[in-house]
């Protein structure tokens, strides 16, 4: 009972810790905020090279690549690696072909950047729908995991989750509406230092227990997951049949666009000042997430070298749960695995990155409600005097806790399903729509307007049909709906179908108005 207490102790130390350090930060970086220009973009500028990459690592991790990424190393083997080295690759692709050309001073949203870039405001509310469809399931998922491991941290009963969703939403609203940006960037080195460092304990922890010897932490993986071979091999994860491999596919090339053009992402982008902060920056943003997919591999090693498939399993069908299990594993002498002191460092680790993911998302989502869908109205008090630039970030404030309200109400009716099914829909949409609009935009002259909407407005619904009819919503053990059966499309992620429709989408809509409408572009601004 003393080690639960010391356990249960640590994680209410560390918890209200990093609360009460990020508040601090989030009051501070508020100081200054008198005017769009800070609450929007306030930390490029700010933050330096190493401060902009580090805040660009923390929103691009999520929950999903610390629990769902460790679970599929555990029960997939090979196919949990590439998942691994797709999200750092797909970070790589971020700071290397977007980040200089989407830097540009007075941009704020991709509705603000593609408007600017194609000169035609009409585009502000397809990209508006766009960012909403793909991050709400994501923060939907981010706010269940929140109070799902805030319940599990401090020993509550399940029925205590949807106050804990409460209570971590509160808190995003409160590192959103105050902070800014800026206050999140802060927020996002914070839990970059916290969530690396217990990662990298873990480990070193999984490594001692086999000597530091990786292949004999791959053979023990491999003979706890009960797959021999195959376990080093693709295909686990979907099957080896065609349809499997299809879905493999298709979900490597989703999880490398889907990441690579998240709006809240892409957000971080727009202060940065000149090529040389986008250089450093790229090194600050790799470099940790490159360590920490190293780290969540070996603890999905390890979780199925010492507990084995079926445990993994029958925890949890997806392998969400691998990584906090693992570390009970690893403390034998404590009563149980949430009584280990471990288990606290870790699961503090997980719920700092929902937060934080959580707060930066909101930030994305109610940044677009605010401009791209008040195009008007910011158009008619745009040059006026302070009062105008107030009423923004009054506007800007509010839909913060909008977005935090409904975003936490509609959480409380996740606790019970599977997350992979919304975190697919979320990729899906954001590797589908942004690359096609994103890259046509940047590299192809002759892109327009109806090019955009196009792309927007016909892939959305496309998605929303796959997503309904596949095995992520039904005929599976993990599907939304296991109990029944009505999938006829036998992918489980749409990509291999929805990403080229996008693309040719996107070229048909500009092939037929090219003719008519004007191709006015601003010029790229050399910051």
């Amino acid at each position: 009972m003393t080690g639960g207490i010391d356990a249960r102790s640590l994680a209410v130390v560390v918890f209200l810790a990093f609360v009460a350090v990020s508040l601090l930060l989030c009051g501070l970086a508020a100081a200054d905020q008198d005017d769009p220009e800070h609450f929007y973009a306030g930390g490029g500028s700010a933050l330096g090279p190493a401060g902009s990459g580090l805040a660009v690592a923390g929103d691009y991790l999520s929950a999903a690549t610390l629990l769902s990424t460790t679970g599929s190393v555990a029960l997939a083997g090979f196919d949990g690696v590439l998942f691994a080295l797709a999200t750092v690759v797909s970070l790589v692709l971020v700071m290397r072909v977007l980040a200089e050309p989407m830097r540009r001073s007075g941009v704020f949203t991709l509705g603000d950047f593609l408007a600017d870039r194609l000169g035609d405001p009409s585009v502000r509310r397809a990209l508006g729908i766009t960012t909403l469809v793909v991050l709400t399931p994501l923060l939907l998922v981010q706010l269940a995991t929140a109070g799902r491991v805030m319940a599990a941290m401090f020993g509550l009963p399940d029925g205590a989750l949807t106050s804990c969703t409460v209570a971590g939403g509160a808190l995003m609203v409160c590192y959103s509406a105050v902070g800014g940006m800026r206050g999140t960037g802060y927020v996002q080195i914070l839990k970059v230092a916290v969530v690396l460092a217990a990662v990298t304990l873990l480990a070193g922890l999984v490594l001692a227990r086999f000597g530091w010897n990786p292949f004999a932490l791959f053979d023990a993986a491999r003979h706890g997951s009960g797959a021999g071979g195959a376990y080093a091999r693709p295909g686990l994860q979907f099957g080896h049949g065609l349809a499997g491999t299809l879905d493999l596919l298709g979900f490597q090339l989703t999880l490398l666009l889907g990441a690579a053009c998240m709006p809240h992402v892409t957000m971080r982008l727009h202060p940065m000042r000149d090529r040389r902060t986008v250089r450093r920056a790229t090194v600050w943003a790799v470099v940790p997430v490159a360590v920490l997919c190293a780290g969540i591999v070996v603890a999905g090693l390890g979780a199925s070298a010492l507990l084995g498939h079926e445990a993994i399993q029958r925890a949890d069908p997806a392998g969400g749960t691998a990584l906090l299990m693992v570390t009970g594993a690893l403390d034998p002498g404590a009563g149980g695995p949430r009584e280990s002191l471990l288990f606290a460092c870790v699961a503090c680790a997980v719920f700092v990155t929902t937060l934080a993911a959580v707060a930066g998302i909101t930030l994305a989502a109610a940044s677009s409600l605010a401009r791209d869908f008040a195009a008007r109205s910011r158009a008619r008090t745009a040059g006026r005097s302070g009062r105008s630039a107030v009423r923004e970030i009054l506007r800007a404030r509010l839909a913060v806790v909008l977005t935090g309200a409904v975003a936490v109400w509609a959480s409380t009716y996740t606790h019970d399903r599977n997350p992979q099914v919304l975190l697919s829909l979320s990729f899906a949409a954001a590797a589908s729509v942004l690359p096609p609009v994103l890259l046509y935009a940047l590299f192809r002259p002759g892109f327009t307007a109806r090019g955009v909407r196009w792309t927007v407005y016909g892939t959305l619904p496309l998605i929303a049909v796959l997503m309904v009819f596949s095995p992520a919503f039904s005929g599976t053990p993990v599907a939304l709906f296991p109990a029944r059966d009505f999938h006829w499309f036998p992918l489980q992620t749409p990509g291999l179908l929805t990403i080229p429709a996008g693309f040719l989408l996107g070229h048909l809509g500009s092939r037929r108005s090219r003719k008519r409408t004007p191709a006015r572009r601003t010029a790229f601004i050399s910051q």
